[in-house]
């Protein structure tokens, strides 16, 4: 994954997109759509019929916008998405393959489409191509390609005209366990590392909790949330698991003056608990503030042990339980 050069020509890499609405026929897809994104991992997410496509495709200017309504590198994409898909790489779910063509040809092609010249498209085909892992299989006729390689040239050719954003649309969908992580870890190291802004839209929140530092949940068309991925589990009500032994009565007596509600879980007693109460803090966790993390978990484990010591309860174990973005992601489109 060494050696691949990335370079931004663009001084401004926000996305802004403002109180978008779009629609195909007469029912809207997006409604209301406002967020500003900073260059990073963003993670974009909702149940299939969301909008989250058409939302990748509203933010690279290949269906009729409104003017004021997205901007893309300071560049209004009603107006100058021509010029702005320059700085901006496009893997699609779906196509990206010309039968006949051999790998390291479609990508120097379509290098030449976005402006480069044939002799730098070329050897620009060659290090990409190098670095998703296709150097050997360049030659071969790409509609011979396994799935799993099929979605390494697309990522291939999203990256050979040095894009400033790459917008990923379901980049694992079809691959095998093993060609998933392969994928993730390429797009990691081009996040991570290199530097790109990258907007990857699926329905496998694995994948948004291997790459993305931030995630935007679409359903019905709006904006249901903004988190950053390390605030998934910090919300005010948190859930501690607790075994033991001894005065029980007393213990559940002392957790209740905390204002905790106590469920049996075979063994393990589940504590909720109100964070805000505990610390005394009333901060909200959000992408804005910068994804800390006002409520941390030892305050929750240090009220808990408090209760029983004062009660002669003994602890074998004490934690919070942990909380995935699934968990969080589907509580938001089950609502």
């Amino acid at each position: 994954m060494e050696g691949l050069a990335i370079k931004s020509d663009h001084t401004n890499t926000d996305i802004r997109v403002t109180n978008l609405n779009f629609a195909y026929l007469k029912d809207p897809v997006l409604k209301n759509v406002d967020f500003t994104l900073k260059q990073g991992a963003v993670g974009l997410l909702g149940p299939n019929g969301s909008g989250k496509t058409t939302l990748l495709r509203c933010l690279l200017g290949q269906v009729p916008l409104k003017p004021g309504q997205v901007e893309v590198m300071g560049l209004d994409m009603a107006k100058k998405a021509r010029l702005a898909r320059a700085g901006l790489g496009w893997m699609p779910e779906r196509g990206g393959i010309i039968p006949g063509m051999s790998g390291v040809g479609l990508v120097a092609y379509l290098g030449q489409l976005s402006g480069m010249p044939s002799r730098d498209a070329m050897q620009r085909a060659h290090e990409v191509l190098h670095f998703v892992g296709l150097a050997d299989e360049r030659y071969r006729k790409c509609d011979d390609y396994s799935q799993g390689m099929k979605q390494r040239l697309k990522l291939a050719q999203a990256l050979v005209h040095d894009p400033t954003w790459l917008f990923l649309d379901e980049p694992t969908s079809g691959l095998d366990p093993r060609g998933r992580v392969s994928i993730l870890e390429l797009i990691r190291d081009l996040a991570w590392n290199k530097g790109l802004g990258v907007i990857l839209s699926t329905h496998l929140l694995a994948d948004v909790e291997t790459v993305c530092k931030e995630i935007l949940v679409l359903r019905d068309g709006e904006l249901l949330a903004r988190e950053t991925v390390d605030a998934v589990g910090h919300a005010p009500l948190q859930v501690f698991e607790v075994e033991g032994f001894g005065e029980e009565a007393t213990f559940l007596a002392g957790l209740e003056k905390l204002g905790a509600t106590v469920t049996v879980d075979k063994r393990l007693l589940l504590v909720k608990l109100d964070m805000q109460r505990i610390t005394g803090s009333s901060v909200a966790n959000s992408a804005e503030s910068g994804g800390s993390v006002p409520f941390p978990a030892a305050a929750g484990v240090k009220a808990i042990l408090g209760v029983a010591s004062e009660s002669g309860y003994a602890l074998r174990r004490v934690r919070r339980r942990p909380v995935s973005l699934a968990d969080e992601f589907y509580k938001m489109v089950e609502a």
